[in-house]
């Protein structure tokens, strides 16, 4: 349950297609997009998606035969019930076999207006809210009755998180994938988020090393803080016992194609294992994971949050040395 809703968490449109050019796993977004359910979908050719256009597997052969990235522009899909709809669309290898599809609808082709979430995931986030109103209300009754001031912070931090999660199942039920922006104190975010991590059965130490000059920006501190915590963890899955939490202003940064006059960079770095040399370039890809038991996407949803704020999500590592680094713009772009 707890993969299929971060798979679900995904806005953009995207599915396994195995080594036969078969639909595995395909995820809400997909699903709506094309007006089908995954049950419908799962174990379907990838020709259904276009029946009459070669290009589409071809592209799918193409990335998996030469372990590269093919993009299709502005392709024509022509699902089964429904109209015809222009979207981008990439393949990409996978380590385990077959390639991830992702699917970019085109905005004319997909109003905001007619988004909405897939049953599943509505009955997802109707279902969580039940035992989530149980826990924060455990919570409440034991900060009640405890004495000591460390035992009321954790209870305090357990209400705050059943209520952040809350928060994102009504968001789930209400169909907008859109950040709640609002000014953000990210020095409060990240107080959160070692908070958090200090919580851990495994607690690493943590360092903070804010600039305290920094602004406010605009941004959802709950989405900001479950990438932040994202990171935090899987730093503590990599075998780290120590975590930096760092903050700086960076000038003339560049996000992807763009270039911003400031930027706030927030690095989370860790002396973990490291990332390994064969998932650099796919590392925030879903599916995609370091652990065997890892569902490959958490640094998916973290690449997805930080593009809702019009910034980007990298990664430098080595053994014993790695850096996640989120860049978010302050100001306008340029260049």
């Amino acid at each position: 349950m707890e993969i299929t809703a971060l798979w679900n968490q995904l806005s953009t449109a995207v599915a396994h297609i195995d080594d036969g050019l078969r639909l595995r796993a395909p995820n809400a977004a997909l699903c709506e997009l094309l007006g089908l359910s995954a049950r419908r979908l799962e174990g379907e050719s990838l020709a259904l998606l276009a029946p009459e256009r070669a290009e589409l597997p071809d592209a799918a052969r193409r990335a998996a035969a030469e372990q590269r990235i093919v993009q299709l522009r502005a392709f024509s899909l022509a699902p089964p019930l429904g109209d015809p709809v222009t979207v981008d669309i990439a393949f990409s290898p996978l380590p385990d076999g077959g390639v991830l599809l992702e699917i970019h609808a085109l905005p004319p082709a997909l109003p905001e207006s007619t988004v909405r979430l897939s049953e599943s995931l509505r009955g997802f986030a109707h279902e969580v809210k039940n035992p989530l109103a149980g826990l924060r209300g455990a919570a409440q009754l034991l900060g009640r009755r405890v004495a000591e001031p460390e035992l009321k912070e954790l209870a305090d931090l357990i209400i705050a998180e059943a209520d952040r999660l809350g928060a994102l199942a009504n968001r789930l039920l209400q169909g907008s994938g859109k950040p709640h922006l609002a000014v953000v104190n990210i020095h409060e975010v990240l107080e959160r988020v070692a908070a958090l991590l200090a919580a851990q059965e495994r607690a690493p130490m943590l360092t903070r090393d804010f600039d305290p000059s920094l602004p406010p920006l605009r941004g959802d501190a709950d989405r900001l803080t479950q990438l932040l915590l994202n990171l935090g963890r899987n730093a503590i899955e990599a075998g780290a016992d120590r975590v930096v939490l760092r903050s700086r202003a960076e000038h003339g940064a560049r996000i992807g194609e763009r270039v911003v006059r400031l930027a706030l960079r927030v690095d989370v770095l860790d002396n973990g294992r490291g990332v390994p040399p064969a998932l650099a370039d796919t590392l925030f890809l879903p599916m995609v994971s370091g652990r065997a038991d890892g569902s490959g996407l958490g640094l998916a949803v973290c690449r997805e949050i930080a593009r809702e704020h019009g910034g980007a999500v990298s990664c430098r590592s080595r053994p014993g040395e790695t850096v996640f680094t989120l860049l978010l713009p302050f100001g306008d772009s340029h260049g």
